[in-house]
Formats: structure tokens, C-alpha cells, sequence
């Protein structure tokens, strides 16, 4: 709580080793998490290669209608390599 969500994941990608993989998954609502759209793209920029977001609702829920009645229609999951 209180932490900027996008230093906190910088920082977690810090100590990862080039061409190291990632992957990190939760309900990224934009009011917490802020535009990870954007966010994937700042770590593209960065180098990180093969950033994307995965929607998680449909993969592991079925739609997003079923995700939101489970309050988890944000579920995504950013993924990529250093």
C-alpha cells in the first residue's frame, strides 16, 4: 500500500539477469496499478524484449463477465525477458 506499482516492479525486474524471464501476475487495477499499457511499453523502451500484458480474466475464467462477478475481472499478467 503506498508504493508506486510500477517502482515496485522496477525494482523487482532489477536483479534479474539479462535474458531472464518474467512473469507477474494480479488484478492490475488501473486505479492501483495506474496504465500498464503504457508501463509495458516504458519496459519495452527499457530494452525488455517480448513485453506484453495477458488478459487472465478470459484465459483462466472464461470471459470477463465471469471474471468481474469473481471480482477479478483485472486479472492480467505482464510478461517478458530482460
Amino acid at each position: 500500500m503506498g508504493f508506486d506499482k510500477h517502482e515496485l516492479i522496477l525494482e523487482s525486474l532489477r536483479v534479474l539477469k539479462k535474458g531472464g524471464v518474467f512473469a507477474i501476475n494480479d488484478c492490475m487495477k488501473p486505479k492501483i496499478y495506474g496504465d500498464m499499457e503504457a508501463f509495458a511499453q516504458k519496459l519495452r523502451d527499457m530494452g525488455y524484449q517480448d513485453v506484453r500484458l495477458v488478459n487472465m480474466s478470459e484465459l483462466v475464467f472464461g470471459s470477463e463477465s465471469r471474471a468481474n462477478m469473481m471480482m477479478l475481472g483485472n486479472s492480467r499478467m505482464l510478461v517478458g525477458r530482460k
